[in-house]
């Protein structure tokens, strides 16, 4: 908790564009990570399916579909370990800097071609993103004082520096990994164009390394916030507790989603990491809330229904990076009077989306003021959006049998995503905090992240959609995919007023 002197320090403190001067540090830090981040994403399941002939890994998309599933669902659940390791052992500030040195070393290890680094690179940059993501949004809290009411703004900003390095990082990074003009010009200087994905790879890690730098330039300003906690005596009454029990049911559920994933999986191991992960964590979820009185049950019922509907919801949009990545290489038009562009430029149209949408929805949101939707009215809206943009990509994909299609079908399906996500994502994160028991909010969070980690689990499979590029395939799958989430909008509707009566107070 701040103290009268930490308030009146940050105050006064309006150094960058009258806000702490240490939101600029992290604003870059941020921005240069996601930079890394998104980069990579955008050619990732592109590099693992070209073939070697092409410069890639010549992997079949039912395997690439399980590596991007597992590397990105673990870029959800490994944070709840991050934060566990910095509020006991390192401390946010040093947990950023830890995180940042891992993940750029991840970058740079794809950069080397080889399968030995390309694996290593997943996982290093899997390790090091759950070290800095949640604490870096823990210190741009720490910034403020408790009544200071710059604090949302300050979020926003911060918000804005995400989505910056969101839509800079596959320009860049697509320029390098995909453009005939940059394998010319490698050519030219000797090295093999083929190897133009690395220079990819090499340039997230020039941005992670970038972002590490003025942080540690920048430390100066970040000296009250991010410390190594002290230890702390919990009272029994707000201590979420681990008996044997609970400890019991988690590692059975571990054990039996490891062997569920084997059984259906294939990829071996490989397979049944992310059923672990998923079956230990509703072991012990199911150990802890029978632990909770009749108020707390309630709430957290009402995160839990959340929570199905949320996977349903990211299970759509995530595929970004899975099938609509192999959408935008194979079945659309990446031309423009006669100029050819990347297809993985197509990575950084969400990103506009949410720059340009997100200060028109939290005005609409405002103007309603209280005549707006509920939290699960606005999942239902999100999640509609989500429907109608799979309905939009279905039809797109039957216009495949003629030839690529006009770029304008993926626009128009990231612009309703956004409109989507934009309703969803922020409420999301809003009611869990209002919902959850004062003393299990932290898990609560986790909570919700596992629900994105499930969902974007999900999304990162559909790249085996495109095995033999058949339309018919891909129209049926992106109608099952809008058909299950425009269900769930229904279903959503439905249950809102009991929602709303579960529901302590409003939400």
């Amino acid at each position: 908790m701040s103290t009268a002197q930490d308030a009146a320090t940050s105050v006064h403190d309006r150094g960058f564009f009258g806000h702490p001067a240490g939101l600029s540090t992290l604003f870059f830090t941020e921005m240069w990570e996601r930079f890394s981040y998104y980069g990579m994403r955008a050619i990732l399941t592109l590099y693992m399916t070209k073939t070697f002939a092409e410069g890639g890994l010549g992997f079949d998309e039912k395997y690439a579909s399980i590596i991007y599933a597992t590397y990105v669902s673990s870029v959800w659940y490994l944070p709840l370990v991050g934060g566990w390791l910095a509020d006991r052992v390192f401390g946010a500030r040093r947990a950023v800097l830890i995180g940042g040195i891992i993940i750029a070393c991840g970058h740079y290890s794809m950069a080397i071609n080889s399968i030995f680094t390309f694996y290593a690179g997943l996982i290093l940059i899997a390790c090091g993103t759950g070290l800095l993501k949640p604490n870096i949004s823990a210190m741009v809290g720490q910034l403020y004082s408790e009544r200071d009411q710059r604090r949302d703004a300050g979020f926003s900003i911060f918000y804005m520096g995400i989505n910056l390095g969101a839509f800079l990082s596959p320009l860049v990074v697509g320029f390098l990994a995909q453009s005939a003009g940059f394998r010319n010009f490698i050519s030219s200087m000797g090295f093999n164009p083929n190897s133009s994905w690395h220079w990819g790879f090499g340039a997230a890690g020039v941005g992670m390394t970038l972002g590490l730098v003025q942080y540690v330039l920048g430390r100066n300003r970040l000296a009250a916030v991010g410390n190594k906690p002290e230890a702390v005596k919990v009272s029994a009454e707000t201590r979420v507790g681990v008996d044997y029990l609970t400890l019991g049911l988690a590692l059975v559920g571990g054990i039996v989603g490891a062997a569920l994933g084997i059984y259906f999986g294939d990829a071996g191991v490989l397979s049944a990491l992310f059923p672990c992960v998923v079956g230990f964590f509703a072991g012990y979820l199911l150990g802890i809330t029978r632990l909770l009185n009749g108020d707390e049950l309630k709430r957290v019922l009402v995160i839990f229904i959340l929570f199905v509907f949320s996977i349903l919801f990211w299970m759509t949009y995530e595929q970004a990076g899975s099938s609509l990545s192999l959408f935008a290489d194979r079945l659309t038009r990446t031309a423009f009077l006669g100029w050819g562009y990347p297809s993985s430029w197509f990575q950084s149209v969400p990103a506009i989306f949410v720059i340009i949408l997100a200060p028109i929805i939290g005005a609409v949101w405002q103007k309603l003021g209280d005549r707006q939707p509920s939290s699960p009215g606005k999942f239902t809206i999100g999640l509609f959006f989500a429907g109608i943009a799979f309905v939009v990509i279905a039809f797109a994909s039957t216009l495949t049998v003629n030839g690529r299609v006009s770029p304008m079908w993926l626009v128009s399906v990231y612009f309703l995503q956004t409109i989507g996500e934009l309703c969803l994502s922020p409420v999301g994160l809003s009611t869990v905090t209002k919902l959850s028991p004062a003393r299990m909010v932290g898990l609560m969070m986790g909570v919700w992240f596992l629900s994105i980690s499930i969902g974007s689990y999900i999304a990162g499979l559909t790249t085996r959609l495109f095995a033999g590029n058949d339309p018919a395939v891909l129209t049926r799958a992106f109608g099952v995919f809008a058909g299950i989430t425009l269900i769930a909008a229904v279903i959503l509707a439905v249950l809102t007023p009991l929602i709303k009566k579960m529901t302590p107070r409003s939400a």
